[in-house]
Formats: structure tokens, sequence, C-alpha cells
């Protein structure tokens, strides 16, 4: 499928499918978003020109109605249909473009919704095949129609071939049962009050529920630094246009130190850090609402669906035939407080690791994806230590940054480079710098070989990683395609291996780290027994 290319031709039966558009309520979509995008240029050009000349305002009925009809196009020039076996659209002015999915390679249908995709009563559907990362969007289809157009494509899969049942168009225009005759309404009784006939609805099989959100794990929310990256972006930018702000410049700021100083320092530090940690905990709890409110999972018609949010609500459809395993990740801070998230790992989704749980207890997040992999052992079962050797080289390995640091500091103090600060700093400070350096990096060894571990169940590889965070990575043995074993000249005297089990979900690959040759070997032999039997008897005889 690709978007560039023209569609392939209908079947000689579909010619008489009708092409749809998209609901008439995109008509009051595109434009308020247009307007939205251009409001602030507008802004800039009247304010900006019309001081200088006042007749310039005469101007901003055009430009807000050149807005209003520039929004306008992409429902005027966007069409779409559902043939028998084909989902196709067209969309463009100038640039026509036209993409042809056949229905039984949809891997993924999700569902979004704006604020004022809300308030107008529509969802965003964003239909992925798995071949690449270019989708099929159908901005603006009622919530009835995105529900029932989601169904009939995922369950498309399993009745390829077989004869189609009534299905619903997903947008305005005509309803037929899928075949020569197109998609129409069974009767005139199913034509809307203007004339547009009302879509038959899918009749979709009964959802299981999997998870909902449980308000009690917004204890868990300051614990996950997730969102630090926007507190670090708000910092970055107030640096940038610091020096224009005028209650920032040198003068401001000597005076306000003056004015702090005059009080006890330990009462101004211990007030900066109480209204830092209040406001990170506002953060981070508004930021875990936001994002995860009216959390559902469900599984039905073969997938996973996921469904959550305040402002933009996002359902999000994970097909689980393409599912070959779990990712289970404990933060060091949520590790302290019993937490845990949790994502899929499958193919043909974009990025392959798809979050289906926030941070949440790891008991709820072990029972779902032990429920999601149907091998609650996989999920549970301790993991084998790698043994001493894979301590000593963990420990090892982790120290090449302290020598690092140390043979820089030796190298300045025998080049004698002059040093900025070295009146201010004692003569034990580098000493001590790299005493602190050894400490932190044999702790952090510590922590990376106690995650380290692996275990093999029926049908799942299970491995343990992680420095800070501890992850255990569940894969089923069905979903590895290869295997990659090194060996460096320290890790053969050793008798480690380092084994890479590539798969087409998720990363793409999951790396067990100086696992014990023999144990590797037997890894390998009962995930893969076939292209590795061949090679045991020959070592045998």
């Amino acid at each position: 499928m690709s978007p560039d290319e023209p569609s392939a031709a209908a079947p000689e039966g579909d010619v008489a499918v009708p092409w749809h558009r998209l609901d008439p309520r995109k008509l009051l979509l595109d434009p308020v978003k247009a307007l939205g995008q251009l409001i602030v240029p507008i802004l800039a050009i009247v304010v900006g020109v019309g001081s200088r000349d006042p007749r310039f305002f005469l101007a901003t009925p055009v430009m807000i109605l050149a807005a209003l009809a520039l929004g306008a196009i992409p429902w005027l020039t966007t069409y779409y249909r559902i043939t028998d076996g084909q989902l196709q659209l067209r969309r463009g002015l100038l640039n026509k473009k036209s993409s042809t999915v056949r229905l039984e390679r949809v891997r993924s249908v999700d569902l979004e919704a704006s604020l004022l995709h809300r308030v107008l009563g529509l969802r965003k559907v964003e239909i992925g095949t798995g071949v690449d990362d270019e989708r099929i969007v159908l901005d603006a289809v009622s919530v009835q129609h995105a529900a029932s157009l989601r169904a009939l494509l995922l369950t498309a899969r399993a009745s390829a071939g077989e004869p189609a049942q009534p299905v619903a168009a997903a947008g305005s225009g005509t309803a037929q049962a899928p075949g020569e005759q197109g998609l129409a309404p069974s009767s005139p009784a199913d034509a809307g009050p203007t004339g547009i006939p009302t879509p038959v609805a899918w009749q979709a099989h009964p959802e299981e529920e999997l998870a909902r959100i449980d308000w009690t794990w917004l204890r868990f929310a300051p614990f996950s630094l997730a969102r630090l990256v926007i507190v670090v972006g708000a910092v970055g930018f107030v640096s940038q246009v610091a020096d224009d702000l005028p209650f920032l410049d040198g003068e401001h700021i000597r005076d306000a130190w003056r004015w702090v100083t005059g009080f006890a320092l330990a009462s101004v530090v211990t007030g900066l850090l109480v209204a830092g940690l209040l406001g990170w905990l506002l953060l981070s709890v508004a930021g875990y609402v936001a994002q995860w409110w009216g959390l559902r999972l469900t599984r039905g018609d073969g997938s996973l669906h996921l469904t959550s949010g305040l402002f933009t609500t996002r359902s999000i459809s994970v097909e689980e035939q393409r599912v070959r395993g779990v990712l289970l990740t404990e933060k060091a801070l949520l590790r302290l407080v019993g937490g845990a998230e949790l994502a899929t790992l499958a193919t043909g989704v974009a990025g392959g690791v798809t979050t289906i749980l926030p941070p949440s207890p790891v008991r709820v997040a072990a029972d779902v994806a032990g429920t999601i992999v149907e091998d609650e052992q996989a999920v549970r079962t301790p993991l084998l230590s790698h043994g001493p050797a894979a301590r000593r080289r963990t420990h090892v390995r982790a120290q090449f940054t302290t020598a690092g640091l140390a043979l820089l500091l030796v190298a300045l103090a025998v080049l004698n480079r002059p040093w900025e600060f070295r009146d201010l700093v004692p003569g034990w400070a580098p000493l001590a710098l790299v005493l602190g350096c050894v400490a932190v990096a044999a702790a952090c060894a510590e922590a990376s070989y106690a995650h380290l571990g692996n275990a093999l169940t029926e049908r799942h590889l299970v491995a343990g990683s992680g420095i800070t965070a501890r992850n255990r990575t569940v894969l089923e043995t069905d979903g590895i395609i290869g295997w990659v074993a090194r060996q460096s000249l320290f890790q053969r005297r050793a008798g480690l291996v380092t084994l890479t089990a590539t798969t087409a979900a998720g990363n793409e690959r999951v790396v067990l780290r100086d696992v014990p040759h023999d144990r590797a070997m037997a890894l390998v032999h009962g995930c893969t027994p076939a292209p590795l039997a061949p090679f045991l008897v020959a070592a045998h005889d």
C-alpha cells in the first residue's frame, strides 16, 4: 500500500460501489483548526502592519474567510469506499493521491478524538497495515460509524473470502451490504430524516475487559519521571528568552538575591524545595489524569482495544495474532512503591511497542500480562542468574567510565594544564570525585546484575535486563526468527555468550547478555530446536 500510487482497479463486481464523503461536520472541524493555526500570523500581520496603515485592517475579514475556505478543501476533495475486499481512499486538490488496502491486510484501527472532535461528535480513524509507517486516515467520522468501521475492518481478516454480512459505511452517504451492489440500506426505513441512509450497525462480539482505571493508581504518578521533560523544556525556554525579559536582568537578579539572603538561608532553601515538590506533584498528577482518563483495556474481535484520554481521547487496537510478547517495566522510583508499566510487543505496529497500562500496581500489571500471553508462569517465574563470571564482567564494564575519568585527571596533572577553578577546589577533590564515581558505578553494576537473568517456559523466552529499571521481556518462541551469538576475547575466557534473539516484534531483538555458554546453547535449542539440532548431533557423534 502506497499513498502516492493510484489505487488498484476495483473488481468487476465492485463497479457500482459508490464513493462516500466524510461526515459533513468536517466542514466545521477543519476551518476551525485552520483558523486556530493561522490566528497568530494573522494577528501579527494586523498589529504590525495595521498600526502603520489603518486601511490594512480591512484585509482581516478576507484572511479569515481564506482560512475558512482552506479548511473546507479536505472535505470537498476526500472520498472513500469499502468494496467487497478493499478499502479505497482518494484525496487531494492539485496533487491527487489514491490509497488502497485489502481488508485482510488491516492490522490496526485506532480511533482518536480531540476536544473539538468530541464537541462535534466525531472521531478520527487511523488504519494501519503493518507494511510501512503510512496510514489511511479518515479524519471526520461519526462516533457510531467509527465503532462500526473498526469492528468491520478488524473482523474482515477472519472472514476474508466468505460471504459478507450487512455492514456500515463509516461516514455519510449510502450504505449497502458489501458485494456487487456496494453499501446500501437494507430497506427504506433505514434512511434518515435528511434522506441519507443510516448505516446498519456491525454486530461485534462481546468484549472481555482486562483492566480499567483505578484512581488509587494516582499515587504512582509522582514516581514516574516521564513528564520531567516538560519541566526541562520550560526551563530551557525561559533560559532562551531570559535576556529579553525586563524583570530578569542583572540588576533585578541581584536585588532578588539580596532579598532572599536577608532571610534565613535554610528556610529559603526549604521553602523552594517544598514549592518544587508541590509543583511536581500537581504537574505529574494532572498529566496522569489527562493521559489516562477513562482507561479501559478490553479484548474482542481478535484484538486488544485500549481507550483513554481526557482532552484527546484515543482508542488503540492491536491484533492479538500480531502480539508476540509483553514488556513489564519497573522503574527505580516506581519499584519503591510497588508500581510497574506494561507494554505489548507486536509486529505491524508503528514502533512495535505499545504501552497498554500506565504506572499501576505490579500485581495488576503482571495479571494483565499473564492474561495477554496466556502464560502466567512466564510472567511470574524467577529468573536464572548468569553466575559469578557474569557478575564480574558487569562490574568491570561499569568501571570503564571511572577509568576514563581517572585517566583524564592524570593527563591534566601531567600536562600541567591551566585549571580555571584550581584555586577554588581543594587538592583532594579529584580523588574524592574518582572514588565517588567508583562507588556509583559499583552500585549500578550490582543493580544491573540483579536484574539480569533468563527463563524458558513451554512457549515463551523470558529475559531480564536494566540498570535503574527492572525490565522483564516475555517473547513467544514462535516469534523468534533467528539468533546472533557474540563472544569477545574476555567472554570466551570466562565461558560467556551474549545472545540476541531476533524477531519482527517490538524493538526487533531481545538481548541476553553474558549467558553461560552451556545455558545459551540450551536456550537456543529449547526455543528453536530445528536449526540447532544438526550441530548438536554432530558434536555428540
